[in-house]
């Protein structure tokens, strides 16, 4: 069964734009966003997907991404590269939305306006 969830992408090139899209939330689908092996951190109500060989490959930091998951009350002891998928989380494990302050706080980060879902597949 897909499922789909809003997720909100953050690339690591200052050029491409911080974006929230609906996304299908297999695997299959965050590894095609985050360009290979998911890792994840996880806080509160959330997750951060990433590339886990990210040290290796090497990908370009997102310094965006560092600083919400620090804004958003993550103490992070390394750095994070390459694009990063921010989703919610139920209390079963499951996916969810990524939560709306989380949204707000990007929005205020970054001068970001939230746009209308897109669905990728």
């Amino acid at each position: 069964m897909r499922q789909t969830r809003t997720a909100l992408i953050i690339p690591a090139r200052l050029s491409h734009p911080i974006r929230v899209e609906e996304i299908d939330t297999a695997l299959a689908t965050r590894q095609t966003l985050v360009e290979g092996n998911v890792g994840a951190i996880s806080c509160m109500d959330w997750h951060a997907y990433l590339n886990d060989e990210a040290d290796f490959i090497p990908l370009p930091l997102n310094v965006r991404a560092e600083v919400l998951i620090r804004e958003a009350g993550l103490h992070l002891e390394e750095t994070v590269s390459g694009t990063v998928v921010f989703l919610g989380h139920k209390n079963d494990g499951g996916e969810a939305d990524a939560p709306a302050h989380l949204l707000r706080l990007a929005a205020r980060l970054f001068d970001t306006a939230r746009p209308a879902p897109v669905m990728v597949q």
